[in-house]
């Protein structure tokens, strides 16, 4: 399994990674996201993951939703969650990630979906649910 996190900062605005991916040679947009070490509850790992990959911590932890990344071929389950109340973690990449961490509004959000160039499934998941209004700022 693994985890997809929406960090949504005290302004409204969401944490987003621009990573670069080998496998499409391109750079994405996508919310923090990680696997499962053996053991550990999603929970510790959206917390870990979120340390890890922006540099920030979370005091308060929603779970919005669980879903299949690609059912047609494999049986990860993602689990989503909202963090909230951030502050400043220190925080250390594993070797093999090249990414950046970049705060957007709204606005932005929007556009970028809407001119097709946010193209991760599980971060248009998180984001439209944000979106729609099924995740509050609070």
């Amino acid at each position: 399994g693994a985890v997809v996190i929406l960090p949504i900062a005290s302004a409204g605005e969401v944490l987003l990674l621009r990573q670069y991916r080998p496998s499409v040679r391109r750079w994405l947009w996508e919310l923090p996201a990680g696997t499962l070490e053996r053991g550990e509850s999603p929970l510790a790992c959206a917390k870990r993951e979120l340390i890890e990959e922006t540099g920030f911590a979370a005091k308060a932890w929603r779970r919005l939703a669980s879903f299949f990344s690609a059912p047609g071929f494999c049986t990860e389950r993602l689990v989503l969650y909202a963090a909230r109340n951030l502050r400043p973690a220190v925080g250390h990449l594993d070797a093999d990630e090249n990414l950046r961490v970049e705060r957007l509004t709204r606005r932005r959000i929007e556009a970028l979906i809407r001119s097709g160039r946010i193209v991760d499934a599980k971060t248009l998941v998180g984001l439209l649910l944000w979106l729609r209004g099924g995740v509050s700022v609070n």
